[in-house]
């Protein structure tokens, strides 16, 4: 089962209360990724309203234009959009529209065999029956998981795996490895919401699936097992991501105090790591944890798909995808 969603509401206080005015990252790199990962952890649904532009400003104490140059860099990634007169909103990746479009399909269809059964004098008895005995081929799919780290992409892709029927593939690939290899006979992309715009531009011609991510259940209750009054640091190689891992940690560990963020390549890192008890690193940064002591502790703060998106945005488009499968095979034929 998925988790329970945040009240959006509670989310943006909690993003904004994230945000870390000591750091040598700028408050607008800052506040774009607190607000894109929100949206990509599903913290901040689709459809949902942000604040507008001088509300968010008023309650953060920065420029309007601060928070205007974030949501216009927003809506070009296209993680929202805009609606003249009633504000922005976050996006949604249309699987809803085409599972939709799927279903409108299949009744067409079914409408159409039931004509045809009526012309060929089958009672509906008689064409339930032979509907309910037919033989049905199941097409299988190949699916690319595109990713930032390759560890962190295969543990996606296996976590993936579970959902799908005997014969289906699913392969993982990093952005970074797209550059230079070739991935041929895949039907269908998928990736973080992060990367969708991303991978969306490399496979133009497919279709791209953005799911959800939300902490491992082994991060979240390592999180709620740190001592309250422990000094804690959250070291993420990206930047914008960093408020991300300290709104996560405000929600799975609301006990800690003591939370101070630092980019990977921080010149002071090593001091910041000397004297913390608890270090929390994105996946990519493992190589932290051996200049550690015996006495302090690491957490490695990693994603996996949840579920809830799986059911409603990948499986529709996977099944979506069999049906395309079976139309170029008869066109084929």
């Amino acid at each position: 089962m998925g988790t329970e969603r945040a009240d959006p509401d509670n989310t943006f206080a909690r993003l904004a209360r994230a945000l870390d005015r000591t750091s040598s990252v700028p408050v607008s790199v800052q506040l774009r990724g607190a607000l894109e990962y929100g949206i990509a952890s599903g913290d901040i649904p689709p459809g949902t309203r942000l604040p507008s532009v001088r509300r968010l400003a008023g309650h953060l104490g920065v420029s309007p234009v601060t928070v205007n140059n974030v949501y216009a860099a927003l809506q070009e990634a296209g993680h929202v959009h805009g609606r003249v007169g009633t504000g922005t909103f976050v996006a949604d990746d249309g699987v809803s529209h085409q599972q939709a479009k799927s279903l409108r399909e299949v009744e067409r269809g079914i409408a159409e065999l039931v004509r045809l059964g009526q012309e060929a004098g089958l009672s509906r008895a008689e064409l339930t029956y032979r509907v309910s005995t037919a033989s049905t081929r199941q097409e299988h799919v190949r699916i690319l998981m595109i990713g930032t780290f390759h560890d962190a992409t295969e543990a996606y892709a296996e976590d993936i795996r579970q959902y799908l029927r005997p014969g289906d593939e699913i392969i993982a690939r990093t952005t970074e490895q797209m550059a230079t290899q070739r991935v041929e006979g895949v039907g269908l992309v998928v990736a973080p919401r992060t990367l969708r715009v991303e991978a969306q531009a490399l496979f133009p011609k497919l279709p791209v699936v953005g799911v959800t991510l939300i902490p491992k259940e082994a991060t979240r209750v390592a999180l709620a097992g740190i001592p309250p009054l422990a000094q804690v640091a959250a070291v993420s190689h990206f930047p914008e991501f960093l408020p991300a891992m300290r709104a996560g940690i405000m929600r799975f560990a609301p006990h800690v105090t003591h939370v101070t963020g630092a980019v990977r390549d921080d010149d002071d890192l090593p001091s910041l790591l000397a004297r913390v008890d608890v270090l929390i690193h994105s996946t990519g940064a493992e190589d932290l944890r051996s200049g550690l002591n015996s006495r302090q502790k690491a957490i490695e703060y990693r994603h996996t798909p949840d579920s809830n998106s799986i059911e409603t945005d990948l499986l529709p488009a996977i099944d979506a995808c069999r049906g395309r499968t079976r139309e170029q095979e008869g066109r084929a034929s």
